[in-house]
């Protein structure tokens, strides 16, 4: 097959060949070009940057003016709301095509922004001292930064600064593989470009040119290092250019500071405080404390990391929830230890008895039992060492196949002994009856763990000669038993997994009394992520550390779905070619393998198969002690911390100096990668060191042969083994690659092909022996092309999934962006009036119920019908809504004026007495259920004589209901999510079923924000005495990110902060912890603030 594709390629050449083809002319104008600004002076040079920006102001001025216009007239209070809509259109219209004017300029002058670069960088690092003309720009620089000064009238720019606390000076000019990988990632792609070939001044280029729109460039890293360092280390190339940059994690969230980072030309900073930004604007109350500007143009570092693994979690902002340190994990442990316990001793002897029939000539029985051990405790190491014999795993292969056809028709005979069954391919498990049955032996309740058939106890209880009342309490107690047993049943699950499937040091570690995820594809420990569903918490039982309280999502967001809002974005990474198909499908990104400046000397051997994994430690240790004596650094790779771990114990039983890196050991990464190149050192380390690392290597070094790099195992993703390969042969440099292989790995175990087990059978390999041909490799790299499959499906079927709540996000989104910014606002308010009135209307014209329609107008919309009941018959539902909505806005704008006219005098008072003191005050209204505070600006309410207290309301009312309803919508879809996955037992598609209930769901959520908001715009007040309060605004407090950064500065004392006017305070405030006293008018009660607090917030209890 292999000859054939290489046939065509070399008939009509291949996709690498066809896209450096079509880039190398750019790349010769660039340099021609570049060769030509050899002449031209410092000041001269800059200048070409002004003209750039020039020239796309100039190109795009017509749209600005006529946006501009357009703005001015939809925000006129006499402007129809029709015609308002129609120049938000236009609006939307025109921006668009400035987006695309903007590019085909850029496509334009790239030669030419690129040569500039090229000329920057060459001047930088040619010249110590670079003189030019001093300007503002220049001036604010020298201020804050020491590679600048100011010296009669001139600007002198050094070429030495710190990047990341080390002292640099700028050597690089750009190569032309660098050029092509700029270019590649100016045009929307990925650049897949090999370690040490410069990707981070690569991707100048592209920003340099990107940036002169003014309409902002996000350079995305995997870590706040990164992003702090690449802003110091190539920050100066652009402020010499009068670029501004910045890096947003510098500052604290939610800051003055982080916003003007933002405004920046530049931005640098990690994915997830980018997305989080994202999602805490969309909670903002005030449209000051938005940060984040629309999303223009991104280059994403380590693409692969970020939009494919970081991609499969979401990002989450939670905060506490009502009883969420309620939880039963400690009470059922106990219980599941003893099962799992239990379940240990079965497989033992099952095992013990496979192995007797099997030698006794008995394959079928022999073959059950070792199927029945296999799916009782997969990870059972006496059963992984016996699979590894001669003819067995064969023979495992034959009985499962059989038990498994007809869909798994004969396979309860197999389960039926046992307590639990694990599916380790899926990372699932499953409660037996059997297991259910020991479970339950401590309890008088035999269906203790076994949910209630509410569908056949209802209809029961409807056919039962009980009173209405007596049936309604019999429901509630079925459906109140079915909740507490399906809380029950969770727990057990989730306790079930955290003892069969996660292991210590291998999935997670314990550090500081707390479980902490070790990320699979990095070995990098995941500082704040936790499990989700409760399985955290269970785990936490499990290793008798403290169990969090469980918290609920207020915001959420994939990276999937956050990085396709960008109107452009673009990648870079050393490994994207296997991941090539995903990039395509989820995000349309193209691979574009860039060449190498050096041809690549490092040596790939092929694997070396063993039988067991005792062969194959024995085998590692032989080789890192000779190569550590031929004075070859040596880096042997693993795929957990307890690998890692024993490794590390061998090596120093055998007197082996060595260095271990992995999640424990995170904070001497640096000091231990810097050490990794010298002569004899060995390094064992888990993924931590296969991305980003660069271990620079002495010249004694590579006359020796350079690095050698080991791997223990082969990871799941063909990805991670190549960026543990590419630590070696950087820039040309010699060194050697060699992945040492068992039977007994987990690749090998869940997806290793039937053909090596037979063919290891065939030889009879004896204890020791190894198989290495390049027949295994590629067998090998089958079985992680089937894992990568899998992966692929199960990320898109994650993202199909937040597909549906991104379109529903969005739709909210809006919401609030419009009604937190005003503009759109109006518009907004009358569709929502028009669509209850059409609600109302169609909801009783269909049923021809005239009382209950009138009904509903005083009730939701404090109006009068505007027809007779005669004439509601008659007439056509469109008719009655039109008329309808008149009165209904007609009543609204009366209601508007009316409250400007009683408010303006307090408001006026206040202006003429205390202006000084107050910047914005509050006005509270209430509808008689519940009041909100209002805040509006106090000189636009006095200016306005009151007219803008309307908006202000609009605003306010808008924001407190979506907020509120949408966080409720959000513990439903999590819900709707869990609850579906049960379709799979009636042969429906689970994902389906969701899309048909999220799209109700969400049409219930819209009706209900329309309705709460227009009732409440309708029929509220001012409180009968009319007072004004200066505000007092809180930001989001008591939120937590599902991904902090450990390095944001949190410590920041008040002194440094700007002195402000201090607020009055309006409300009481308590720790979660504080007791509290609340009262409902007839009950007083007295609790912690945590319990209280939903219920003060309900309306129905007030704080004494």
């Amino acid at each position: 097959m292999s000859g054939i594709i290489n046939f065509f390629s070399k008939l009509f050449g291949n996709k690498y060949d066809k896209d450096i083809k079509q880039i190398s002319p750019i790349v010769s104008e660039i340099n021609v070009l570049f060769t030509e600004l050899k002449n031209i002076s410092n000041d001269e040079l800059r200048e070409k940057t002004l003209h750039f920006k020039e020239q796309i102001k100039t190109i795009t001025k017509e749209e600005l003016d006529q946006i501009e216009h357009l703005k001015k007239e939809a925000e006129n209070k006499n402007t129809l709301n029709q015609k308002k809509q129609e120049n938000y259109k236009k609006i939307d219209d025109l921006e668009k095509l400035i987006k695309t004017k903007n590019e085909d300029h850029l496509n334009k002058i790239l030669p030419h922004a690129f040569a500039v670069m090229k000329e920057t960088a060459r001047r930088f690092s040619e010249n110590k001292k670079i003189e030019v003309k001093a300007n503002e720009n220049d001036i604010l620089l020298s201020n804050d930064k020491d590679f600048v000064s100011i010296k009669q009238g001139k600007a002198i720019y050094k070429n030495s600064w710190q990047a990341a606390g080390i002292d640099i000076t700028w050597d690089m000019i750009h190569y032309d593989v660098q050029l092509i990988g700029g270019i590649v990632l100016h045009q929307g792609k990925i650049a897949e470009m090999q370690t040490g070939e410069g990707k981070t001044l690569s991707a100048t280029l592209p920003i340099y040119l990107n940036a002169l729109t003014g309409l902002g460039v996000h350079l995305v890293t995997v870590n706040n290092y990164l992003a702090k360092r690449d802003a110091e280390w190539m920050g100066p190339l652009f402020q010499f250019h009068g670029l501004s940059v910045e890096c947003i994690d510098n500052y604290q969230p939610n800051s003055e500071e982080r916003k003007k980072a933002y405004q920046a030309d530049i931005t640098y900073g990690t994915n997830n405080e980018f997305g989080f930004d994202y999602l805490r604007d969309n909670m903002a109350k005030r449209a000051e404390d938005l940060v984040q500007r629309k999303l223009n143009y991104s280059i994403v570092d380590e693409v692969d990391s970020v939009l494919i693994d970081d991609a499969r979690t979401p990002l989450i902002i939670s905060g506490p929830t009502p009883q969420g340190d309620k939880h039963e994990y400690n009470d059922y442990k106990s219980k599941i230890s003893n099962l799992v316990n239990v379940q240990k001793k079965y497989i033992t002897s099952t095992l013990s008895e496979a192995k007797k029939l099997i030698i006794n000539g008995e394959k079928e029985k022999g073959g059950f039992n070792l199927l029945r051990a296999f799916r009782g405790l997969p990870r059972n190491k006496a059963l992984i060492k016996y699979l590894s014999e001669e003819g067995i795993r064969a023979l495992l292969q034959k009985t499962e196949n059989y038990y498994m056809q007809d869909q798994n028709k004969e396979m309860h005979k197999v389960d039926k002994e046992l307590y639990f069954v694990i599916d380790e391919k899926n990372n699932s498990i499953e409660l037996t009856e059997k297991g259910i049955q020991l479970m339950t032996t401590s309890t008088e309740d035999k269906d203790f763990f076994i949910l209630p058939n509410v569908g056949n106890e209802i209809a029961q209880i409807d056919n039962s000669s009980n009173s209405e009342i007596e049936k309604a309490k019999d429901k509630e107690t079925i459906l109140r038993d079915f909740a507490v047993k399906s809380e029950r049943i969770h727990t057990i699950n989730q306790l079930l997994k955290a003892y069969t499937l996660f292991e210590k040091d291998v999935e997670y570690v314990v550090m500081d009394n707390k479980v902490k995820i070790v990320d699979e594809q990095t070995g990098r420990i995941m500082d704040g992520r936790r499990y989700s569903d409760g399985l955290h918490q269970a785990i936490e039982a499990k290793e008798h550390v403290k169990i969090e309280a469980a918290t609920q999502t207020y915001a959420t967001v994939t990276l999937q779905n956050y990085f396709r809002m960008y109107n452009k974005i673009s990648g870079m990474t050393g490994t994207a070619e296997t991941e090539a198909g995903e990039f395509w499908e989820i995000y349309k990104l193209d691979v574009v393998a860039i060449p190498t400046n050096r041809p690549i000397a490092r040596q790939d051997k092929n694997d070396l198969v063993y039988k067991t994994n005792r062969e194959k430690y024995n085998a590692i240790i032989e080789e890192v002690t000779k190569l550590s004596k031929e004075g070859r650094p040596v880096l042997v790779g693993t795929t957990s911390v307890e690998i890692s771990e024993l490794l590390s114990k061998v090596l120093s039983r055998g007197g082996i100096k060595h260095n271990v890196l992995n999640a424990k050991m995170h904070q001497k990464e640096a000091d231990i990668v810097s050490f990794a190149g010298k002569e004899s050192a060995v390094t064992i380390a888990t993924n931590m060191a296969g991305r980003g690392t660069d271990i620079k290597l002495s010249e004694p070094v590579k006359d020796v042969g350079g690095l050698a790099i080991i791997g223990t195992e082969r990871h799941d993703s063909r990805r991670v083994d190549r960026q543990l390969r590419g630590r070696s042969g950087r820039q040309g440099d010699p060194g050697s690659s060699q992945f040492y292989v068992s039977l007994e790995d987990k690749l090998m175990r869940l997806f290793g092909s039937e053909r090596i087990a037979k063919l290891m059978d065939r030889m009879g390999l004896e204890d020791g022996e190894v198989i290495q041909h390049s027949m295994v490799s590629k067998s090998i790299e089958r079985a992680q092309k089937k894992v990568e499959e899998n992966n692929f499906g199960v990320r898109k079927r994650l993202l199909e999934y937040d597909d549906v709540m991104n379109q529903q996000r969005e739709v909210i989104y809006k919401k609030r962006r419009y009604a937190l910014h005003g503009d759109r606002l109006s518009v907004d308010i009358a569709n929502m009036i028009y669509d209850t009135c059409e609600s109302i209307v169609f909801e009783w014209h269909e049923l021809k119920d005239y009382n209950s329609f009138e009904l509903d107008l005083i009730r939701l919309l404090a109006t009068q019908s505007p027809i007779s009941k005669n004439k509601f018959n008659e007439s056509t539902a469109e008719e009655i809504s039109e008329l309808v909505y008149q009165k209904c806005y007609e009543n609204y704008k009366h209601k508007s004026e009316f409250i400007a006219q009683k408010t303006y005098p307090v408001i006026k008072d206040i202006f003429e007495n205390k202006s000084a003191t107050y910047e914005n005050i509050i006005i509270p209204f209430t509808d008689g259920i519940k009041t909100l505070q209002v805040v509006t600006n106090l000189k636009e309410a006095h200016d306005s004589k009151g007219d803008n207290i309307a908006e202000s309301i609009e605003k306010s009312v808008m924001l407190a209901i979506i907020d509120d309803v949408w966080k409720e919508h959000l513990r439903e879809m999590d819900d709707l999510k869990q609850s579906v996955q049960n379709a799979v037992y009636e042969q429906k598609d689970p994902l389906l079923i969701y899309k048909f209930e999220s799209f109700e769901l969400f049409k219930a959520l819209i009706e209900k924000i329309n309705r709460e908001i227009v009732t409440f715009l309708l029929k509220a007040t001012l409180p009968t005495k009319t007072s004004a309060q200066e505000e007092r605004y809180d930001s989001q407090i008591n939120l937590q990110t599902s991904r902090p950064e450990q390095s944001i500065n949190t410590n920041t004392s008040q002194s440094e902060q700007p002195q402000k006017t201090q607020p009055i305070k309006v409300e009481q405030k308590a720790g979660r912890n504080e007791k509290v006293t609340i009262t409902n008018g007839s009950e007083t009660r007295e609790l912690k603030w945590k319990k209280a607090q939903p219920l003060v917030e309900s309306g129905k209890w007030t704080r004494i």
